[in-house]
């Protein structure tokens, strides 16, 4: 039997095939799981749809997380089709394109900061607000990060304090729904190119480098995230909660990355 047999999740964030959240639709239906996806707006629902189509769903939401109104809707609308759910993945961010190249200092304005918390930080709260009081026990969040969260990375910007407080909003939202018996992980992925990484100036080159230096000497996809999240919301790590689950074949362990003849 699939290890995610019986489940039900719902799967914000995807854009295309080749976003993270399209990994993990992946794997979570290659477990067994029923699926919900999610689209931002009109011009990404087809293409969402044929993505639900392919995975075996036919289950389609519009949902904005700027609006809250649209946040509301999208969950009374999967009422309408499930009663109960157990998998909630967060795969959205976003922050200014203009603010996510040059220094930090000259790029952050009050307005980019405060989108890049409310999108990518705050909508995983309004979506968890509003997912628990459905979910069964044994019930899964998670969300995904990345190392700019805790270390500076050029052209990351803005995105690096929004995630930093997204993974405190793990740890916050952990020890509230631990008593309900669900559990809130995030999965630190390692560069991969995303459409919305294509709005970090310099991707190819960090790509490039983690590539060069990472002890796996190759940049992780989203088949590896997939994986990690599939197992990271299933029965088979009913002991974890709170943590960052780093996914980068390693880079964040490293103390220095020059070459050293």
């Amino acid at each position: 039997m699939s290890f995610l047999s019986g489940k039900k999740a719902l799967i914000t964030g995807i854009a295309s095939k080749r976003s993270i959240a399209y990994g993990i639709a992946q794997s979570m239906a290659r477990e067994g799981a029923e699926l919900a996806l999610t689209y931002q707006n009109e011009k990404l629902k087809p293409r969402v749809e044929n993505i639900a189509e392919q995975l075996g769903s036919n289950i389609c939401i519009e949902l904005d997380v700027a609006l809250e109104e649209n946040i509301d809707d999208a969950f009374s609308n999967l009422s309408s089709h499930w009663e109960n759910l157990d998998i909630l993945i967060h795969s959205i961010a976003h922050a200014p394109s203009e603010e996510l190249k040059g220094s930090y200092i000259d790029s952050v304005s009050r307005d980019g900061f405060n989108m890049a918390h409310e999108i990518s930080s705050y909508s995983f709260v309004a979506l968890a607000k509003k997912a628990w009081p459905m979910m069964n026990a044994n019930g899964a969040l998670l969300t995904l990060t990345y190392l700019g969260s805790v270390k500076s990375v050029p052209n990351y910007n803005v995105m690096g304090p929004a995630k930093a407080s997204l993974e405190a909003n793990v740890r916050f939202l952990a020890a509230d729904l631990g008593p309900h018996s669900i559990r809130v992980n995030a999965i630190s992925a390692g560069p991969i190119k995303t459409l919305a990484a294509a709005g970090v100036s310099g991707m190819r080159g960090l790509l490039k480098h983690v590539e060069s230096m990472t002890p796996l000497r190759r940049n992780v996809t989203i088949e590896d995230v997939g994986n990690a999240a599939a197992f990271l919301c299933s029965d088979l790590a009913s002991g974890i909660t709170g943590e960052v689950l780093y996914v980068d074949g390693g880079y964040h362990n490293l103390g220095m990355t020059l070459n050293i003849d």
